[in-house]
């Protein structure tokens, strides 16, 4: 898959695994590099959801046009689906460019 990020310095902190556990700590950086490398590594969502300890869900209300991969609980990896012409958010198998836009803990503690 093609990878985009909300910023530079998030690429750096999602791609670069000392990085990561240093802005996250060593748990959420380690997952949240592996994730990536699984994104980059997968052909479309739907190799995703092939992950079972990813969790590839879509997200609901206000985030609707978005979907998350767990991390270390209850942190989730966020990202927006770029869709080519005649793409379809709820077909996996057509999204094979994400923009990632941040971790964040459901329940109200953002980390980027």
């Amino acid at each position: 898959m093609i990878l985009e990020y909300k910023s530079r310095k998030f690429k750096k902190q999602c791609e670069d695994p000392q990085k990561a556990q240093l802005e996250y700590g060593k748990a959420i950086g380690t997952k949240l590099t592996q994730r990536v490398g699984e994104l980059k590594a997968a052909t479309c969502l739907l190799d995703i959801k092939c992950i079972p300890s990813a969790r590839l869900h879509r997200l609901k209300g206000r985030r609707a046009d978005e979907y998350a991969v767990d991390l270390v609980h209850p942190f989730r990896l966020i990202f927006k689906p770029i869709l080519q012409e005649n793409g379809d958010i709820d077909e996996l198998e057509s999204i094979s460019i994400v923009r990632i836009e941040e971790v964040i803990d459901y329940h109200g503690k953002q980390k980027s």
